[in-house]
């Protein structure tokens, strides 16, 4: 843990805020390696290896669930919740879609959503709160909790606490599924001071201060290997109807 510390740039006597911004700041919200025939496994060494040793990112699943060990070594109570991301016309995805953190009894945070908000979210209050990425605000719906950002539905989270391994089968949906929105493309995005970067297969596009440029991309290996340090290999993944395996080809 640590090694994860120094790899955010945060120490042991770092608040949450504090923590949660510096590791946007650093560590990538990306899906490569579902476009690189590697299989993600969902064990905190599988994890450690790849974001802090390898200096890697992923996605929700991976940077929360890892993220949610820094916080317990550092004597938080944290619990990992359930969501399901709104997509196109507000459809929800399924079941496990998503992985939050309530941390402490009183505050959502999240890692693993692209961009989304820089400090932690108060799970108790229902007022607007206002962040360095937006406004956001918590609803009741039922006995689940919406999450708005900017006024519009990011996420539902149910309240029931979950283990890492309850998100497995939705994490192999996402990286096999030709409905998976994950398997639509390779993409890195990460905060920056003043604002954030994104690399695709086809462009990158900066946001500075409000002020967002779009460049095309030729190369997209080179442009994942300047902008975030990462070896881009373009795979293909192909399942065996026989036997369910994920292989290569």
């Amino acid at each position: 843990m640590d090694a994860y510390l120094q790899r955010i740039g945060a120490s042991r006597t770092s608040s949450l805020a504090e923590l949660q911004e510096r590791h946007l700041l650093s560590v990538p919200f990306e899906n490569l390696d579902t476009h690189m025939d590697v299989r993600i496994v969902l064990e905190v060494p599988w994890l450690h290896e790849k974001i802090v040793e390898r200096r890697r990112g992923g996605f929700c699943y991976e940077l929360n669930g890892l993220f949610a060990e820094l916080l317990r070594d550092l004597g938080h109570e944290v619990e990992l919740l359930a969501a399901r991301a709104y997509g196109a016309e507000q459809r929800l995805g399924p079941p496990f879609d998503h992985l939050v953190l309530l941390v402490d009894g009183e505050w959502l945070v999240d890692v693993g959503f692209g961009a989304f908000a820089l400090h932690p979210l108060s799970w108790t209050s229902r007022d607007d709160q206002e962040d360095p990425a937006g406004v956001f605000r918590l609803r009741d719906n039922g006995g689940d909790v919406d999450v708005f950002q900017d006024g519009a539905p990011a996420y539902r989270v149910e309240r029931r606490p979950r283990e890492l391994a309850e998100f497995v089968p939705t994490c192999w949906w996402h990286q096999t599924s030709p409905e998976s929105h994950f398997r639509k493309g390779p993409m890195a995005t990460r905060a920056t001071p003043g604002g954030r970067i994104t690399v695709t297969g086809q462009k990158v596009v900066v946001t500075e201060n409000g002020r967002k440029t779009s460049t095309d991309v030729e190369d997209p290996a080179a442009a994942f290997r300047e902008h975030f340090a990462i070896e881009f290999q373009r795979g293909h993944l192909r399942q065996s109807s026989a036997s369910g395996v994920l292989r290569q080809s």
